[in-house]
């Protein structure tokens, strides 16, 4: 008894931290969401339902910005994933200026989100003076230029998805590689012995090993892309209704301190319904990670 009491003692002030800093800020946005007509000057309420959530999810900025965040999800988390296990996986099999390319390649990483949208706007923007490198190298190669900042929604998602995985793939390269040097090198040894080829070990042993690691880097990859907004301004500005590119985040801050803000209920509202969303596919997730190992493991 005297043992645990002092285990609560060590954990009580993380508790308190908890407590503080992210329970009872989601109690006071759930109290929030739930007030309809609310003033946030005179501090008064018409009354308390649903009211809020019914004329979020009407709203046709919210599902334009729903749109957008389910697009960036379901491109960029895939993609980024994808291709950081690639680049790790044949980063791990050389040894020349292995260490060289590991820097590299994380460079994006520990670079100012800000910068990097500027030098994509410098590269895909069109101007009075020039139509951006990249127009430069389609017009090159007989493409006609495309406006990928101000033009048609396709191109600017497509600037907006290799955005976002130019910025996160640095920090899953550098998880992936740590794992991919963490697996017991007797395995590959003995496949070798067998005459297994280089595609099976790859799938037969590798990615078991490492399986943990990428479904963990999927699931905050999926937080992480749910919660997308500096990306976004720092390639479209800040008004991104504007742009056709706000994501739900954006909408938050937009009912908060936009424009047309001031609507902190409206904005709760919104947040829980991205906390329903990242809640329920953080589930989905680990629950398709935890089947997989217990396969896995029954193999």
């Amino acid at each position: 008894m005297k043992q645990q009491a002092k285990g609560w003692l060590y954990l009580l002030p993380a508790l308190i931290f908890l407590g503080v800093f992210m329970v009872y800020p989601l109690i006071d946005v759930l109290i929030y969401s739930l007030e309809e007509g609310y003033n946030f000057a005179s501090q008064t309420r018409q009354g308390v339902g649903l009211g809020n959530y019914a004329y979020v999810l009407r709203d046709p900025y919210f599902i334009s910005a729903l749109k957008n965040t389910f697009v960036i999800v379901i491109i960029t988390v895939p993609l980024s994933t994808s291709l950081a296990l690639l680049i790790s996986y044949f980063l791990s099999r050389i040894t020349f200026l292995r260490q060289a390319f590991q820097t590299i390649y994380f460079l994006p990483y520990v670079t100012n989100t800000l910068a990097v949208g500027l030098v994509f706007m410098i590269l895909f923007k069109k101007t009075a003076y020039t139509d951006g490198m990249v127009n430069v190298l389609l017009n090159f190669f007989g493409s006609p230029s495309i406006d990928f900042i101000e033009g048609p929604y396709a191109a600017k998602m497509f600037v907006m998805c290799f955005y976002t995985i130019w910025v996160v793939m640095p920090y899953k390269i550098l998880i992936l590689t740590s794992a991919l040097a963490s697996v017991n090198p007797v395995y590959y040894k003995a496949a070798r012995v067998d005459g297994t080829s280089s595609l099976r070990i790859f799938t037969r042993i590798t990615l078991p090993c490492i399986s943990p690691m990428i479904f963990y880097l999927v699931i905050t990859g999926f937080i992480g892309a749910f919660k997308a907004y500096s990306d976004e301004v720092a390639l479209f500005g800040t008004d991104l209704n504007a742009a056709g590119m706000n994501t739900i985040v954006g909408y938050v801050y937009d009912m908060l301190y936009g424009e047309g803000g001031g609507y902190p209920s409206y904005a709760a509202a919104a947040a829980l319904i991205l906390f329903a969303i990242v809640f329920t596919i953080t589930c989905i997730n680990l629950l398709v990670s935890n089947n997989k190992a217990g396969i896995g493991g029954a193999a």
